[in-house]
Parts: structure tokens; sequence; C-alpha cells
């Protein structure tokens, strides 16, 4: 199996496949993939579960269904793209090597590479969707593609090492690091404030990647700019008053 990364802003992970290997992802991630790759989606991964690993899957914020991608009878090639601008990170997962990945940051890995729930937190109706706070856990053996939106960086604690990060912003990080959601300190900064009231605190030692576009605030920066039911009933008006009165003239 051999793997590159291809693109800059929305990059494409294109996986090389030898006769009889494969790789897996959630349902739906499929960018495009050559004759000789075969498809199956099943709730089975990781090399075992059915339908309890399913549901824990869905209780870590990923879907109910893989999809098995493997070459048959000759190699190929399968490419998964990212969802929006940023990167790709592939990551070695073993004993002791797990990681935990924000939900929606799982792009495809080997078969014996399992996904779990890492972390739940409710963080109240409006935050997140509505959906709370999920981290999902990667563990197994084999290679993780991890799929993080807007620039990368990434920071090594050392032990004891705090960051306080607003939560859209994290990532991925080992599993060795400490994480909890704490609240913003100080009343008026929670009142006032226009950071939110929650923030993720990790603790060293592991290394952590953080992502400078959360999709939450990229959908808080888009969404003055879509149109209402008002707007746009009455910007139907408008154009069905234009065309009325052109196909009038034309009598």
């Amino acid at each position: 199996m051999q793997s590159r990364i291809l693109g800059t802003t929305m990059p494409v992970l294109e996986v090389g496949l030898d006769p009889n290997e494969s790789v897996i992802s959630e349902a739906g991630e499929l960018s495009w993939m050559t004759s000789s790759i075969q498809m199956t989606t099943h709730t089975q991964f990781g090399g075992g579960g059915g339908i309890f690993g399913a549901l824990k899957r869905m209780a870590g914020g990923g879907s109910l269904f893989m999809t098995e991608y493997r070459a048959v009878g000759a190699p190929g090639t399968i490419s998964f793209a990212t969802k929006l601008p940023g990167h790709i990170v592939p990551v070695e997962v073993g004993a002791g090597n797990e990681y935990l990945i924000h939900r929606r940051g799982f792009l495809c890995a080997t078969p014996q590479v399992q996904l779990g729930v890492g972390f739940q937190q409710s963080l109240g109706a409006g935050i997140f969707g509505g959906d709370g706070f999920l981290l999902q856990r990667v563990m197994g053996t084999g290679t993780a593609w991890i799929e993080l939106s807007g620039e990368l960086i990434v920071k090594d604690l050392g032990p004891g090492e705090t960051l306080r990060v607003h939560p859209g912003h994290v990532g991925a990080f080992q599993a060795r690091v400490s994480f909890q959601i704490t609240t913003v300190p100080g009343i008026k900064n929670m009142i006032f404030g226009a950071d939110g009231i929650f923030l993720a605190s990790l603790t060293g030692p592991g290394k952590i990647w953080l992502q400078t576009l959360p999709i939450s605030k990229l959908a808080h920066a888009l969404i003055e700019y879509m149109p209402t039911q008002r707007q746009e009933a009455a910007e139907g008006g408008v154009v069905g008053g234009i065309v009325g009165s052109l196909l009038g003239g034309m009598r």
C-alpha cells in the first residue's frame, strides 16, 4: 500500500492498493477510484464489533455504516478529498499510541484501525449545533488519515504543560494528553465576551493538532449571507413580476 497527499488548500488523499489490500472509510467519503476497486458497505469495522461497534461509532459522532474499498484482481487507487480547505494528516495507530480527533475528523484508515467514543459532553442547546462536544477515539493497529480544516498548528506539550483552546479549534491529540472542558473564567467574560463560555483544557505530555477553521465558526460567518424565507419570497415576487411583464409585452 502506498499513499500520497495531492493539492494545497483542498487536498486529496490518494491510496494505491495492491490486489486484496483495502482501506475503510465512513459511508459517503469517496471522491474517485479506479475500476479494480470493489466497494462493500457494512457495519463491521476494525476486525469486529458488528452492530455494537457501529453504535459506539455513532455515539462518538460517526456514521452507522462503513465502506470498505478493496483492490480485486489488479492494483488500484482510491481517493478521498477534504470537505473544507485544510490538511490531511496520517497517523500511526498502535498499542499505547491512540488518538482523539474531532467528530468530523476521520477520513479513512487501514482495516484494523477502530473508531469509538473518545469524549462526550453536553454543552447546552445551540452550542456546536445543539449536539454537545464529541471526540472520536482512533485505536487498533494501522494507519489512519485525519482531516483538519484551515491551517494546521502542531504543539508538543511537556509534562504538566497546559493549553486552553476554544473547543472548535481542537483537531486531534494523542490519547495520553489529559483533556477536559472548562468554563471561561469571570462572569463578565461569559456574558459580554465574544469567545463563548467554554474552553478545552489540554495538559501534556503529548502532541496536539489545532485547526484554524472550525466548521462552527465558518457557519457563523456565513449565516448572515444566507437568505431568509421572507427574503426568498420577496425576491421571488420581484423576479416573477419582471418575467410576467416581459411575457405580457410579447403578446
